[in-house]
């Protein structure tokens, strides 16, 4: 496999990340690879591992290390390199199999999206060598890897919930790989309300709406022949579910396209009250810029509308909400007796070989509790004290963990001590801020930190 110098050079990290199964058993590179371009192998016909660590891929990530691959062809997963810049080198002894895996259930779609890769019109399902994935294979493959991995996305190209037996096999994959996070997406037009219910209880972590309107109207001029009030009725009744049967999962998102014909305030509020009405988990804006007849030129990205709402979009961080009041903000105080400060000047002082507690103080500043306990360890929020060196570098991010001693509730403040571990003389920075485990921090949606100095002696 040479290497086209001529090229624009590249690097990507999805040869040592993660691998897509289509729905025939073929795999293939990424996620950005619709017409099965850039095949690795067949599932029908080797293990997983015999692909991951075979020649195929072996070489591409040689050539990935010397700066791109003629392999990756027209992939937009390409991360470009500066004239100037090496690309990172990454070891060629890779694990027994990726951590990460993509699942395409189908490449048939129940609705036609304007102008979209996948929509039925494009012939996509000819370059599938099978209509539906075999379920045994299915299960051989999971069987495989499960183990391994530590995410599954349960969607690629088509309508994951057009397979009959897709409900079973997530439901399959977390009876016997609890520790995966399960992740899909969907348009949600395919399940029936029985389905949908059913989901709820499989064990899946968390599953995205694709609604692109907050109208029957606006809604089918991207999803065409959608049905928005079947769409909206099964986000409903996997919310009910959910809230009926005391789950705390799977999270339920509600993503929303911003096109030219459903990105006014009033149809932006619209969506917000009926998400917070619905008692959906999110709701966030995908900024898109395609197709060109029909992408938000009101929110481009750099514009005074984008940056007001750009906590709330999908891409800026995994915590960010469109709902009033549901982004994540809290304040954090540094505790001194009876005393509360918030002090970015204070100092905390501790012994070298010892254990230092810090006393703080914790408010919800958000409209949502703060989760003290979560299915599987995921979700829950924590205190977390970042190292830093005396000019702020990070040293440790996950320094040290303090648990909220119940669920804090909306205005309400907690106090929470935390540990920080023995760490050698010096002269250090401590950033305080809470952690949506497994998710993200705080920070990343705009809540504030606190930073004090530590010294030890």
């Amino acid at each position: 496999m040479s290497l086209n110098y001529q090229a624009t050079r590249f690097q990507c990290t999805w040869p040592w990340d993660m691998l897509v199964m289509l729905c025939d058993g073929r795999i293939v590179c990424g996620c950005a690879d619709p017409l099965a371009k850039r095949v690795l192998g067949d599932a029908g016909t080797h293990s997983i591992e015999a692909i991951w660590r075979g020649t195929t891929l072996d070489q591409l990530r040689r050539d990935m290390n010397a700066g791109g691959a003629d392999f990756c062809g027209d992939c937009p997963l390409k991360m470009p390199l500066g004239p100037d810049e090496m690309p990172a080198q990454r070891s060629l002894d890779v694990a027994r199999h990726p951590g990460r895996m993509f699942i395409e259930c189908t490449a048939a779609c129940n609705i036609s999206c304007h102008e979209a890769i996948c929509a039925p019109e494009t012939g996509i399902t000819r370059t599938r060598q099978a209509g539906m994935l075999d379920f045994d294979l299915f299960r051989r493959v999971i069987d495989e890897v499960g183990p391994s991995l530590y995410r599954i996305d349960f969607f690629n190209y088509g309508e994951a919930f057009l397979h009959k037996r897709a409900v079973e096999m997530c439901e399959y994959i977390k009876a016997h790989h609890p520790h995966i996070y399960l992740y899909t997406s969907t348009n949600g037009g395919a399940l029936s309300e029985a389905q949908a219910r059913r989901l709820v209880h499989s064990g899946i972590d968390e599953v995205t709406f694709s609604i692109d309107g907050a109208t029957p109207e606006s809604y089918v001029q991207y999803r065409g022949r959608g049905k928005f009030d079947v769409t909206m009725r099964n986000l409903r009744v996997m919310v009910d579910e959910k809230r009926s049967s005391g789950r705390d999962l799977p999270y339920l998102n509600w993503r929303y396209i911003l096109f030219k014909w459903n990105d006014s305030d009033e149809e932006m509020q619209r969506a917000r009250t009926m998400a917070e009405e619905i008692g959906v988990d999110r709701l966030c804006w995908e900024i898109t810029d395609h197709p060109e007849d029909a992408f938000s030129r009101r929110f481009v990205r750099g514009t005074p509308d984008f940056d007001r709402i750009r906590r709330e979009t999908w891409d800026d961080s995994n915590l960010g909400n469109a709902i009033p009041g549901a982004t994540p903000r809290a304040d954090i105080a540094l505790r001194h007796g009876l005393w509360q400060r918030l002090l970015h000047g204070e100092t905390v002082r501790a012994r070298t070989g010892q254990t230092t507690t810090v006393a703080t103080s914790v408010t919800n500043r958000s409209t949502r509790p703060f989760a003290a306990q979560a299915t599987y360890g995921r979700r829950l929020v924590r205190l977390g004290a970042q190292l830093r060196r005396a000019d702020g570098t990070l040293i440790n991010r996950d320094f040290a963990r303090a648990h909220l001693p119940r669920t804090l509730n909306p205005a309400d403040t907690l106090a929470v001590n935390i540990d920080l571990p023995p760490i050698e003389a010096g002269q250090y920075q401590l950033t305080f801020d809470l952690v949506n485990e497994g998710i993200d921090w705080f920070e990343a949606c705009g809540s504030p930190t606190v930073t004090t100095s530590l010294v030890v002696s």
